[in-house]
């Protein structure tokens, strides 16, 4: 198994716009350990007295520009705060996860930050062994007996309903679509997966059927009935799954898992055509600059002020084990500013986008998902 511990020092449109500002990313860990290396500084002793908040990432590791970053960032915020120090192990695999929450278990963690719904089997194990520990877990229910109930009372789940905001992406890619064909794709067909291609499907079939336009989803038709990579690495199948989209016309396109995006640039910059990306969970322009020619705008989650917030109120005795599901009312979703795309959207959209944001708040446009309720 390979595993990284690194013990570091703490130390309207325009409310859309807003929560972008909230999630954009400062930088991730820029200097991995080799592998069972700890390196530790002493802790400053502030308000958060010996409190030790802790985060073990998925395979896709703290420097993913996407939600691990993000919630790292999240945890490093609430420990500066604090004035403590935190402790981070990063995974290569699904097999380092329950070892991982072993060691942060056995390092003495207070509250453990899991980070994506792939952890959630291994947080539950570890939850359940470990009820003094407090856990926070990221992008899923901690539900996986399907019971309606979590598995864990200690675990805190942290949910973005970010169905919501990708119907305004939608909506948005179907006024801007030059070929009438939008497109989606996913790494696997889970729901914090298909939330983002349900969402972006239904804007842009809200968008034709109020402007009478004839606009094609491409790519996914709803459930697990998709196109998907199999996985979320930024490989040749993502690249070739990006090409199986734009051959189908679409000038617009929604990739939806992590690094899977990567192989959507390459084809993009193999067509050799104009085509627009939409980003997910972190504002690509910003944490990406390899996007910045192409992406559209971006689906967000703000993962590191709702991690920040599970952070500090675990930090100051006052953890809420209540599941926190993000919104467009909240604040906890949104969509990142057009960027490079300001002056090629239609002079109405913005103002648009504001309308349909208050109708989907005050529930005059209702947008499914499975968090929905």
């Amino acid at each position: 198994m390979k595993k990284n511990i690194k013990r570091a020092a703490a130390s309207g449109f325009a409310a859309i716009v807003a929560s972008a500002a909230l999630a954009a990313c400062g930088d991730a860990p820029d200097e991995e350990p080799t592998a069972g290396e700890s390196t530790s500084e002493e802790a400053t002793g502030g308000e958060g007295g010996d409190f030790l908040p802790c985060i073990v990432s998925d395979a896709g590791g703290f420097d993913d520009k996407s939600f691990n970053q993000l919630s790292y960032e999240g945890v490093k915020q609430a420990a500066d705060e604090l004035g403590v120090e935190m402790i981070e192990v990063e995974s290569h695999s699904e097999n380092d996860y329950g070892p991982n929450l072993e060691s942060l278990v056995a390092e003495g963690c207070d509250v453990i930050v899991t980070v994506g719904f792939a952890l959630s089997a291994a947080t539950v194990e570890s939850a359940t062994a470990n009820p003094d520990v407090e856990y926070v877990l990221i992008d899923d229910a901690a539900d996986n007996d399907f019971d309606g109930t979590k598995d864990a009372e200690n675990i805190k789940p942290l949910l973005y309903n970010t169905a919501e905001a990708a119907f305004l992406a939608g909506y948005a890619a179907a006024d801007y679509t030059k070929t009438g064909t939008v497109g989606t794709y996913g790494g696997q067909p889970f729901p914090t997966v298909t939330i983002f291609m349900d969402g972006f499907k239904q804007g842009a079939e809200y968008y034709a059927e109020q402007k009478g336009k004839d606009v094609k989803v491409v790519g996914y038709e709803g459930g697990e009935n998709g196109v998907f990579t199999g996985g979320f690495e930024a490989n040749e199948t993502a690249t070739n799954t990006a090409k199986q989209i734009l051959d189908q016309g679409a000038d617009v396109i929604l990739p939806v898992g992590g690094p899977i995006y990567q192989g959507a640039l390459t084809a993009i910059a193999d067509a050799g055509s104009e085509v627009a990306l939409v980003g997910v969970d972190a504002d690509f322009y910003e944490t990406d600059p390899n996007t910045q020619d192409v992406v559209f705008t971006s689906i967000l989650k703000n993962m590191k002020q709702s991690t920040y917030e599970a952070v500090l109120a675990a930090g100051q005795g006052e953890f809420d084990p209540e599941a926190y599901v993000g919104t467009l009312e909240n604040g906890g979703v949104g969509i990142a500013p057009f960027h490079n795309f300001e002056d090629k959207v239609s002079d109405t959209l913005v103002s648009e986008l504001d309308e349909v944001k208050a109708a989907i708040i005050d529930g005059s446009v209702t947008v499914e998902s499975y968090l929905a309720e």
